[in-house]
Formats: structure tokens, sequence, C-alpha cells
């Protein structure tokens, strides 16, 4: 509705904080900035420096509602997010910017609804066959965190997203080696969910583990460094810890898909996938994602899509 807008749309993760703005229902999302999480005290704090910067903070262009998808759950008014430090009231956040109405809800949650909306031109496939039409799509996606939701059929064929915390189940082994090594990380860390892996964080867990499963000494790298290491062929244990971690999103995105029923695809999201390009193209994730015994072929039919969409929520934002 008319009155709806402008709207404040938002995906506010563990690092970044994108912002945006939609003028019109008709219009396009624009005025979009990214901004990093640790240099703003709040959520508030952070979305009015937002709208000073793009000439929104008063006048015609100052929004009137607004959607965030936050990195983290969303039970009851007040959240924190799971991998920073803020933490807020939603009605008090929304009486802070003075909206009429602010919708707050989990980041991959408002992702889902971005699916049906992402330019084809922009999804890489990985395997599999052709999406079949108004059926379950899967999602899953690895930053700081990892995330997991869907966008789930109802009995009229409308489309809903899921809220969940899939990002924290346990992580299962396929073979002997990852058999040695989650039992290594479960002597460190107690229960070793997916995300303990398959985040920026995870990869240098995983670093960390084939270094000591190697007896090698351990150097403090970061996130970025394994990436970059591992990707040019510089340190044989960052290239270790990528292809674990691409077998395990195999075995966690197929988990995910065949729990669901994707045949509307599998998605994935976040920051750290796309960036491996070729690497996560050529590693076992395919091959682990269709290995599940009798049901391999069914499996096989199921097209994996990875998101290159530069600001994917803000659309899903958008949507809500």
């Amino acid at each position: 509705m008319l009155h709806d807008y402008p709207k404040l749309l938002g995906d506010i993760g563990g690092t970044n904080v994108r912002l945006a703005l939609k003028l019109s229902p008709e219009g396009e999302i624009g005025h979009i900035v990214n901004m990093k999480l640790r240099d703003h005290a709040d959520a508030a704090s952070a979305i009015e420096h937002y709208l000073a910067q793009v000439g929104a903070a008063s006048g015609p262009m100052r929004p009137r509602t607004g959607c965030l998808g936050v990195a983290g759950p969303v039970q009851g008014d007040h959240l924190k997010l799971f991998n920073a430090p803020w933490g807020f009231s939603i009605e008090g956040l929304r009486q802070a910017l003075g909206l009429a109405r602010l919708r707050v809800l989990n980041d991959f949650t408002v992702l889902a609804l971005a699916l049906p909306h992402l330019p084809k031109a922009e999804l890489r496939q990985i395997g599999g066959g052709e999406p079949v039409a108004g059926m379950t799509m899967g999602l899953i996606g690895a930053g700081t965190g990892l995330g997991v939701s869907g966008l789930v059929p109802n009995l009229q064929g409308e489309m809903s997203p899921i809220a969940g915390e899939g990002g924290h189940v346990t992580l299962a082994p396929s073979d002997d080696d990852e058999e040695r090594l989650i039992a290594l990380l479960r002597h460190r860390f107690g229960h070793v969910s997916a995300e303990r892996v398959l985040s920026g964080s995870g990869l240098v867990v995983l670093y960390e583990a084939h270094a000591q499963l190697a007896g090698k000494p351990v150097e403090p790298l970061a996130p970025a460094d394994v990436t970059q290491r591992g990707l040019a062929g510089q340190c044989a244990l960052c290239e270790a810890a990528l292809n674990s971690f691409c077998l395990f999103m195999g075995t966690v995105a197929s988990n995910l898909a065949v729990s669901l029923g994707a045949q509307g695809g599998l998605f994935i999201g976040g920051g750290i996938v796309p960036l491996l390009g070729d690497f996560f193209e050529r590693s076992g994730f395919r091959a682990r994602f269709d290995a599940k015994g009798r049901y391999t072929d069914y499996m096989r039919r199921i097209p994996v899509f990875v998101i290159h969409t530069a600001y994917p929520g803000l659309i899903g934002a958008a949507q809500a």
C-alpha cells in the first residue's frame, strides 16, 4: 500500500549491516549502503547514520515502515544477534525510528523470500536437473555463521518461509577421515554443530584441525588467509580445510534438501561459497550431496544454485 512507503530495508549480519530504501511500491530498491556492524553501537544509531548519509533523515524520503532481516532467532520482542554484540527491542526500535510498522525476521527467513525473485543470470547451477515449479526450495549459506531456511508451499500453493536455526544441527561424518576430524573437534568444543565448520571461523577451525592431525605447527590465520592460501595452492593444510568445508557443505545441504523435499532447488547463499568459485564446483560437494544410498537418483535430480546476487537479503526484505 502507498502509505507503507518509503520502506526501510535491512540485512543485518554478524559483520555487515546492509540498508536500503524502497520509495514506492513499483520503485527499485535504492540508496544501498553496506556498513560494518562494529562501527556502530546499536541498531538505532546505525540506521540513523545511514538515513543521514542518504539524505533521508527527514522529509519525504524518511521511511514510514521497515523490514529487517537479522542474524539470530527472533522470539518475542527482544532479540540478540547470535554472532554480534547487538541486541534490541523491536518495539523500542520502531518507536526510536518513528516507524508506523517494523517487521524483524531472521535473516535467512528474509533471504528465503527472495528466492523466486533472484535474477537467473545471477544463479550458478552446480549439477542436478530443472527445478520443479511450485515445489519447496531449500536454502543454506555460510558467512559469519551458518543460515538455514526454505520456502514451502501450502495447500493453496502459496509459498511460506521457514524460520529456524538449522545451522546448529549436529555435524555428522561420512567417512573415517571425517570421524577423526569430528572426534578432535568434539574434544575441543563438546558439541560440534554444522556452523562450527561451515562459517568464517569454521574455516580456521578446519585448518587448525588438519594441522593438528598432521602434526604440523598452527599459524595464526584469519578466515580470509585460509581461503586465499587454499585457493592459490600455497598451503596444503588450507587447501585441505577448503576441501573439508565443501564436503561438509555437501552433507548438510543434502540433509536439508532430502528433509524438505527441495525439488524446487537447493540454494546456497552467504559470503563464503560464492567466493570459492570454480574450486567449489570442482570439489567433492556435488558427489557428497548426491550420496544418499537408495535415494541417490532422487538427489541427482535436485538442482543446486549458488547465489551471486549482490544484495539478495534486501530483495527478500522488500517482499515482507
